[in-house]
């Protein structure tokens, strides 16, 4: 004898219809246009929707790289520059009693900020504490104080050039 079904069973005995054969191709690649340009206009470097049993996920590959802040041109110009120590005597510069050398390793900046007064220029008179320069390590601004009083003779660095632990940074006499 066959049974009568109420609405409510015929209802729940429906399947959904969210086959993915039934989307067509290119409401796909309008989709998939849409996520890109989404992901241009906001940033992101991936992004995933899920529509009718579709799943879409659109990325881009972004090479992650640290970038240093490029003092300008004319801070450069208008700041003394160093005597760049004669070949072969880089070993002898470590060496000196005046040196000062780098405590970390770091990118080494002349001055506060890009465009400002450097700390200290060759013949400049510093006392003990005084900031030399600044290291960024990490994005951590560190200054190098002097640990001695005296005389600026020689800047070995130039600005915004990587340094090394106990590279010699400054000669003071």
């Amino acid at each position: 004898m066959p049974v009568a079904k109420t609405e409510s069973q015929e209802t729940m005995a429906r399947q959904p219809d969210d086959k993915p054969a039934a989307k067509s191709k290119n409401d796909d690649g309008t989709l998939i246009r849409e996520l890109a340009l989404l992901l241009d206009e906001t940033n992101l470097t991936e992004i995933e929707v899920e529509r009718a049993g579709l799943r879409v996920r659109v990325a881009r590959n972004i090479s992650i790289s640290a970038t240093v802040p490029a003092a300008p041109v004319q801070a450069i110009a208008a700041a003394p520059i160093a005597a760049a120590p004669p070949a072969g005597t880089t070993g002898d510069l470590s060496k000196h009693p005046g040196v000062v050398t780098s405590p970390m390793v770091g990118t080494a900046y002349w001055a506060p900020e890009p465009g400002a007064k450097p700390f200290i220029e060759i013949g400049a008179k510093v006392s003990v504490g005084q900031t030399l320069l600044i290291i960024e390590a990490m994005k951590t601004m560190n200054q190098i104080p002097s640990p001695r009083a005296g005389t600026v003779t020689q800047i070995l660095v130039e600005d915004g050039q990587p340094v090394e632990f106990d590279e010699p940074l400054v000669i003071i006499e």
